[in-house]
């Protein structure tokens, strides 16, 4: 695939999901992304039975070179700073006020770096009455007002991936690349802030947009029931999804597949907002229904009919899908220690094109020779 952001270096000090989550956006894209870790230990998410190559450091952190720095040490810091002249991008996600003590706030990083774009993470903002308190994903979205949409009242937990990890990663590398692109023009770079609470609320941007124009407050239930969704166990124990939406056509290749021809004369289901009023009532009897046939069969009925489905697979079965094996999701690198690593490309294409190479995640300070090392010798011949 094209590198389109080749020849942009960025300079990641970040740990756990958000600011790796953003640097490895920008590496899948091209970038030279070099993480900074603390010598030992490095990001804490590489910790892992008794390791520092955990599933979870792996799955942000693909793409990337590590270097290891003591910036509380005067050569480290001397380091530091000739790796900040030479960058386009640095990005922290310490809590507000961490970097100006570590000395890497934006104002002394833009003045080393005038056209420095510096990627700022946090959990609550950098200031304001909550900015000091420590943010981790299910904070964020219960803050967000978007948790409230996934907690199922009738069996209250906490469910799913760290999404308000992932999506505050997106959204600062969305900023860092409208920064770069100005930067084009006016040679100056920007300090870019992100936090978690910000990105969870503009990505619950749906439910806000209700209570803004309707007073609605959504639950978690009530999209589901408006996008007429269905998730139904099939004679098999496996499950398969349907999104319905309003289109009758779908609709009535659903009672065609089914072999109940007639189920939408019920005038509780005969029409939009019936369904959505009944909803409970029909996935009582279409889960009735879809429990006679293995979930292989309802594909197939359901494909010939053209409803909107799909098998709600798990993680084993996903990539094994037919589509999935045609789109090539499923990528692996070499590494130098544990071999064949695999993980799922990059879901932009470039003319055509296919990210289908990558770099495994680096061990902890494997470029400290071809990085680290040669900036230290030129400081010392310069002193």
């Amino acid at each position: 695939m094209s590198k389109v952001l080749e020849g942009i270096t960025v300079l990641e000090q970040g740990t756990f999901i958000t600011g790796p989550a953003a640097g490895m956006l920008l590496a899948d894209l091209g970038a030279t992304v070099i993480k900074i870790e603390q010598p030992e230990t490095g990001d804490p998410f590489r910790a892992f039975r008794g390791g520092l190559y955990s599933p979870h450091f792996q799955t942000y952190n693909r793409n990337k070179r590590s270097i290891t720095l003591n910036t509380k040490v005067a050569e480290d810091a001397a380091v530091f700073d000739e790796l900040v002249r030479g960058a386009d991008v640095y990005i922290q996600n310490f809590r507000p006020g961490a970097a100006e003590r570590l000395g890497a706030g934006w104002e002394r990083l833009h003045e080393l770096n005038p056209r420095l774009i510096y990627g700022a993470i946090s959990g609550f903002g950098q200031t304001g009455p909550a900015a000091g308190r420590p943010a981790y994903d299910t904070v964020a979205q219960a803050a967000s007002a978007y948790l409230n949409l996934l907690v199922n009242p009738a069996n209250p937990r906490v469910v799913g991936p760290a999404l308000a990890d992932a999506m505050t990663g997106f959204y600062t590398a969305y900023g860092i690349m409208g920064a770069l692109i100005e930067r084009g023009r006016t040679g100056v770079g920007r300090l870019v802030e992100v936090s978690m609470l910000e990105a969870m609320c503009h990505f619950n941007l749906d439910a806000f947009t209700h209570y803004f124009a309707e007073g609605e407050v959504m639950g978690p239930f009530s999209r589901p029931s408006v996008s007429q969704s269905y998730v139904l166990e099939c004679q098999d124990g496996k499950w398969i999804a349907l999104h319905m939406s309003s289109p009758e056509k779908f609709w009535q290749g659903l009672a065609n597949a089914i072999e109940r021809p007639d189920i939408f004369k019920d005038e509780r289901f005969a029409d939009r907002e019936g369904r959505i009023k009944h909803q409970d009532v029909l996935i009582e009897l279409l889960g009735g229904i879809f429990k006679q046939k293995p979930r292989a069969v309802w594909c197939t009925r359901l494909e010939a009919e053209d409803v909107p489905h799909a098998p709600m697979y798990d993680t084993s079965e996903a990539l094994e899908d037919a589509q999935a094996k045609h789109l090539q999701l499923e990528i692996s690198g070499t590494h130098p220690e544990i071999g064949v690593w695999r993980t799922v490309r990059s879901p932009v294409s470039f003319d055509g094109q296919r990210s289908l190479h990558v770099t495994p995640p680096p061990m902890l300070g494997e470029d400290n020779t071809a990085l680290v090392d040669p900036i230290r010798r030129r400081l010392r011949e310069a002193a």
